[in-house]
């Protein structure tokens, strides 16, 4: 059976993306492996440390640029992500500092939020019914 064991997001800096990512999100280190000029650089979440792991990746790719300012221009995450209650992680988000583009926000079936990851993405929080 084929299972998501991976997935990324683009960063513009891989340490400040680890501090972000760890500090204010919540999430913990899994695997800092040396590569080249960048590092293989993961986090998971610390309710499944053996789950889903987020790469951390360097965006020097030339067509990263480009997607990640149109994503941001129009508004659109990158990714999301799953919490127990929006309107809880908000406000627990907002006392670290982290700036919301949209605020919590229901949608019937759904309660999501978008904050700036300071790294050149967008990122949504959801809470499903």
């Amino acid at each position: 059976m084929i299972r998501i064991n991976i997935t990324s997001v683009l960063v513009d800096d891989q340490a400040k993306a680890l501090a972000f990512y760890t500090e204010k999100l919540g999430f913990i280190k899994k695997t800092d492996v040396p590569a080249g000029d960048a590092r293989w650089l993961t986090v998971v979440s610390p309710a499944d440390p053996d789950g889903v792991e987020l790469l951390l990746e360097p965006d020097g790719h030339p067509a990263a640029g480009p997607f990640k300012k149109a994503l941001v221009g129009d508004g659109i995450p990158f990714t999301q992500f799953a919490v127990d209650d929006v309107y809880a992680e908000v406000e627990r988000l907002k006392g670290l500092g982290v700036e919301f583009t949209q605020e919590a926000t229901d949608l019937g079936p759904v309660v999501t939020a978008v904050l700036d990851d300071t790294c050149g993405n967008l990122i949504q929080l959801a809470t499903v019914k």
